[in-house]
């Protein structure tokens, strides 16, 4: 018994997704709920699990393409077992000739059909969407490109990698007379499409620009008292909770109390209404492969410390694995970024529309500062507000960031609530 795989519900935000990577070939044995292909959205990568188990029989569309709800990706066949050496490349059949063939036969012969029909297109088979430009464009015989991929799969970087080694041949081997090579070899580039995500992201951030009256304003914060605290309980907290008690626990809880005082900086503008949100569900930029997201920790004021390290733990790992959901990254009415763990010392960050406000964390370093006359060292942080102008006057802005400053020079704060 033959069964469809088909493109999965997509979210009502989203109106079409493209076809990532196939993760198994023409007669693979699939297990069931087995993931077979990945499907990017402009916010997610979704995963197209088997409805079971057997062997995949056909794949109709190949990586890159873009499809719709509903949209036939590949056939199983059904309790099928797969036939030693039966695989074939992750593409749709070679003609349509073997499509023919392949449905005029036994199932065994179908897929030795297919197979045969593959032969003389074999190494063009192996070529992923951007190898394959190249390729065609250089006029590159692909049987003489190592592939550096899974199961000899030959890659962009393949083909350039191969042009630049020929172009960079000993000059002796050329006519007398010829032109000599570049001693810097063949000045390649590359072409590449962006991902969804990376394009939807760049439409947000024109947009945030667009749109919103953006200005920066900055302060530092001395994280002598956050730092001794950590290290006086990181080890019982460990224990009790099963997570490292982090920075961003202590961030997110000082951006709480500042938005508490200050209700513009949590607010968003709808056409000539603002929007005062009195919940606070804060956004965490997480950086990924594919892209920056931002999965929304929910309620943040109502968290404990644990529960935020372990909310930030988990959405991490699956936005690094593509698996936040879009409920899970819509809605947030406050980021924050952090710049700090890539080595950022000062950054002005871009507020995620429709947000008003976004707040940039920075790397920790020692520096000479005054404290009471004396010259110390103390581990300081420049921490900056983007934010509306439209709503959020300087003075709002300036004194948001003096209590996250205050919250966090004297962790106590956060606890009593002054």
């Amino acid at each position: 018994m033959t069964i469809e795989v088909r493109v999965p519900q997509l979210p009502e935000s989203v109106a079409d997704a493209t076809i990532v990577s196939w993760h198994k070939k023409p007669g693979d044995a699939v297990a069931r709920d087995e993931n077979l292909v990945d499907l990017e959205t402009d916010k997610v990568v979704l995963e197209v699990p088997a409805p079971a188990a057997g062997v995949l029989r056909e794949i109709k569309l190949n990586d890159g393409t873009t499809v719709t709800s509903g949209q036939l990706l590949a056939v199983i066949e059904a309790g099928a077992a797969a036939v030693p050496g039966a695989s074939a490349p992750a593409t749709m059949a070679a003609s349509s000739g073997a499509a023919t063939a392949s449905a005029a036969v036994t199932a065994s012969g179908a897929i030795t059909a297919a197979r045969d029909a593959a032969k003389p297109d074999a190494a063009a088979a192996k070529l992923s969407p951007a190898a394959k430009r190249v390729v065609e464009e250089n006029k590159v015989d692909p049987k003489v490109v190592p592939g550096s991929g899974r199961d000899g799969r030959v890659s962009k970087s393949d083909v350039v990698n191969y042009l630049s080694a020929k172009d960079a041949a000993p000059a002796a081997k050329a006519p007398a007379g010829a032109p000599v090579p570049s001693a810097r070899g063949a000045r390649a580039e590359q072409r590449v499409p962006m991902t969804r995500l990376r394009a939807r992201i760049a439409e947000r951030m024109v947009q945030a620009q667009a749109t919103q009256a953006l200005l920066t304003s900055f302060n530092e914060v001395d994280l002598k008292a956050v730092n001794e605290l950590r290290a006086r309980y990181k080890d019982q907290f460990e224990k009790e909770h099963g997570v490292k008690l982090g920075y961003m626990s202590f961030f997110a809880k000082a951006c709480v109390e500042a938005l508490k005082k200050f209700p513009a900086v949590n607010a968003s503008v709808d056409g000539n209404d603002i929007v005062y949100h009195e919940y606070f569900d804060i956004g965490v930029a997480v950086s990924t492969d594919r892209g920056l997201i931002v999965p929304v920790l929910r309620d943040t004021d109502q968290q404990t410390f644990a529960e935020i390290e372990k909310s930030i733990g988990i959405f991490a790992g699956r936005a690094r694995a593509g698996t936040v959901t879009m409920e899970e990254l819509t809605g947030g009415t406050f980021t924050i970024t952090n710049g700090g763990v890539f080595g950022s010392l000062l950054s002005t960050p871009i507020v995620n529309s429709p947000q008003s406000a976004i707040l940039g964390m920075h790397k920790i370093q020692d520096r000479a500062v005054v404290i009471d006359g004396q010259v110390v060292v103390r581990p300081m942080m420049y921490v900056a507000l983007t934010y509306d102008h439209r709503i959020i006057d300087g003075r709002e802005a300036v004194q948001f960031l003096v209590t996250v400053k205050q919250c966090l020079e004297d962790p106590a704060r956060m606890v009593l609530g002054v």
